[in-house]
């Protein structure tokens, strides 16, 4: 087994405020146990994936979502020699920013955003982190370490326009301490893709479940007849749902084979010595082989087309949208009714947009009902 260590992340550069390191964890560790104490973090457990969780109790929530990632990119990371611990931390805090209602509620918070600098969910895990949890004494958010918010920032590779970061977290804040056009180490792009890997076959699962597609559908993409295909001889009408199981394990199993094997040819194609040699290719190291690159857009298509684009589901992104584009213009007229003087000081619009983002699903629902 190749073990790539020397291109771990091993130490970290420090936080943006100074504090003395733990005697018996490392600096990724006190991160992750940082982002699963936070209020954020339990708050994921009744925002969307895809199906509201009012729905029914098996589906998967933002939190169960960002458990299952962060076991995946573990996993990777473990078996090349990189760091686990900062895989895990970037996995379990890469949604932290996710509005209620999923993406429908990102579209409709970016709209009503639209002249007021913007929305995105992924800087706003940055402004959770950076300002919006208060924990400490000493500091404004959670003081994660810098390759951290490193790795956060480049959840979609690295950062060539700088203007949505600047308006939403304020260069100044990351105190010159982030090269943002240098690619994410290995292991932000092991999070990455693991969030890729986790959400496409568990979608898979979470739309059977909802009868929006059935297993003869499934197989009609080759990848998951041939999954099909090798447990013929053991499947009885009885044992389908295992069979679902089943296929979604081996799905996953294989895509996360083929991303280690490919990985670790590009390491060797590119010649990867170092981590300055990570951080100056533009392509990210960690992808799927073209076969399987292919496979992956076939799975997003059929998802797209049976299941995001489901009469049903697009009538409950509606909903949200509504939801959230109606609170935001009653919160709007009347601020003071909702947030504090000290929220308001400094950019009303931005307070609005981080109160409505921090809402759950069922909070924005009762709020909503109430004025």
């Amino acid at each position: 087994m190749n073990n790539y260590s020397n291109l771990a992340l091993s130490k970290s550069k420090g936080r943006i405020f100074k504090e003395a390191n733990s005697l018996y964890r490392t600096p990724f560790q006190r991160d992750r146990d940082r982002i699963i104490h936070s209020a954020s973090f339990r708050r994921l457990k009744h925002k969307t994936q895809v199906f509201v969780n009012t729905e029914g109790d098996h589906f998967r929530t933002r939190i169960t979502h960002s458990i299952e990632v962060a076991q995946i990119a573990r996993s990777i990371a473990k078996h090349l020699g990189l760091n686990d611990d900062l895989a895990e931390t970037l996995s379990l805090a890469h949604d932290l920013g996710h509005t209620p209602f999923g993406h429908a509620g990102e579209d409709a918070l970016s709209e009503c955003m639209v002249n007021f600098g913007g929305f995105d969910h992924n800087l706003q895990t940055l402004r959770i982190i950076m300002f919006l949890e208060h924990k400490y004494l000493k500091f404004k958010g959670l003081n994660l370490t810098l390759e951290t918010l490193d790795g956060l920032l480049k959840h979609n590779g690295p950062i060539k326009d700088l203007s949505k970061v600047n308006k939403l977290i304020g260069l100044k804040s990351l105190k010159n301490k982030i090269n943002f056009i240098n690619s994410g180490s290995l292991e932000a792009q092991i999070s990455a893709i693991s969030d890729d890997i986790a959400y496409n076959n568990h979608d898979i699962q979470d739309g059977i479940r909802a009868k929006m597609f059935n297993l003869n559908d499934l197989i009609e993409i080759n990848f998951f007849k041939d999954i099909y295909k090798s447990h013929k001889k053991n499947i009885q009408n009885n044992n389908k749902d295992i069979l679902i199981y089943q296929i979604i394990r081996d799905s996953i199993d294989l895509m996360v084979r083929d991303l280690i094997k490919n990985t670790k040819n590009n390491l060797k194609t590119n010649k990867i010595k170092s981590l300055n040699d990570v951080y100056k290719l533009d392509n990210p190291i960690v992808c799927f082989s073209s076969k399987f690159i292919k496979i992956e857009k076939e799975v997003r298509f059929f998802l797209r087309s049976k299941m995001y684009n489901n009469k049903k589901v697009l009538l409950k992104n509606d909903h949200g949208k509504k939801i959230v584009n109606k609170l935001f213009y009653k919160i709007k007229n009347k601020p003071k009714k909702f947030l504090n003087a000290d929220q308001l000081k400094n950019d009303p619009k931005r307070a609005i947009a981080d109160f409505i983002s921090g809402m759950t699903d069922r909070y924005a629902i009762n709020l909503n009902k109430s004025i």
